[in-house]
């Protein structure tokens, strides 16, 4: 028998429908309509059905409010991973620490999972900021800066489905409870392209965020930096500075993952 009749012979069906359909999605193919899918990929829509059920309760997957699925951050967990000191990631260490020391504050790099915010990386000052925020960390994405830049392009049905009914949990007297409030908020984040908040999670700790893009302009991170009240609001032109050097940090993120805003323009005029 040859070599390739018996590693045929050991692929198992299962799972290669599963990557298929994983590969499908990182596409950006849309699981709304499972017949069509199934169609696409050749695969039967009930098994497509049972696939993305699994790969959702396992988190590779995520469901969206508008219906279908992106990739969750059970995937993205899997590929750092494996990608361990992967260039992209020493890049974004680099980030970190260039930003780090350009502001003197602790620089965070974050994603949306679910409603909340998760601390993927970090770098630190030399001194130290005192703060419950670590790598690992989870936090209501409302209550922080990179949560609120990341929900700030979502629509209102998709962050209402995020983060549930009112009243929304509050860290401290600045926090917002209500999607009110929310909302006038995020409106103003992304007309400005980023977020600031004044002991807004962590009483006399103040925050600055932006959001990092993907090749399809979606925020799919953030880069946020945090540091002390009386550091952060020494002055106007102090608080510029910082903002500019988050601002520069997070477009180099986005470029590290293919973002390329003249294109999406370009693509969206052809259109």
């Amino acid at each position: 028998m040859e070599d390739s009749d018996v590693k045929q012979e050991q692929l198992v069906s299962p799972v290669i429908r599963t990557f298929k359909l994983l590969r499908y999605l990182a596409e950006g193919g849309s699981s709304a309509n499972l017949s069509d899918v199934g169609r696409r990929l050749d695969i039967n829509r009930v098994t497509v059905m049972r696939l993305l059920a699994t790969l959702e309760h396992e988190g590779i997957i995520e469901a969206l409010p508008q219906g279908g699925h992106r990739l969750g951050l059970g995937f993205l967990t899997l590929a750092s991973t494996a990608l361990g000191e992967h260039d992209m990631l020493s890049a974004a260490r680099r980030v970190l620490a260039r930003v780090t020391r350009q502001t003197e504050l602790s620089s965070y790099l974050t994603v949306l999972d679910g409603g909340q915010v998760l601390y993927l990386l970090a770098h630190t000052p030399q001194t130290p900021l005192v703060s419950n925020i670590r790598v690992g960390s989870r936090v209501a994405a409302h209550l922080t800066t990179p949560g609120r830049v990341m929900l700030a392009y979502r629509s209102a049905d998709e962050v209402r489905a995020l983060l549930g009914d009112e009243p929304l949990p509050t860290a401290t007297e600045q926090s917002v409870s209500s999607y009110a409030q929310l909302d006038e908020m995020l409106a103003a984040d992304r007309a400005r392209g980023c977020a600031w908040s004044f002991s807004g999670f962590e009483s006399s700790i103040d925050s600055c965020a932006v959001p990092v893009f993907d090749t399809a302009g979606q925020a799919i991170a953030a880069l946020s930096v945090a540091g002390p009240t009386d550091r952060v609001r020494g002055s106007a032109a102090l608080r510029e500075s910082i903002e500019q050097a988050v601002r520069q940090g997070a477009a180099d993120l986005s470029k590290l993952v293919g973002y390329a805003p003249d294109l999406l323009r370009s693509a969206a005029r052809a259109g």
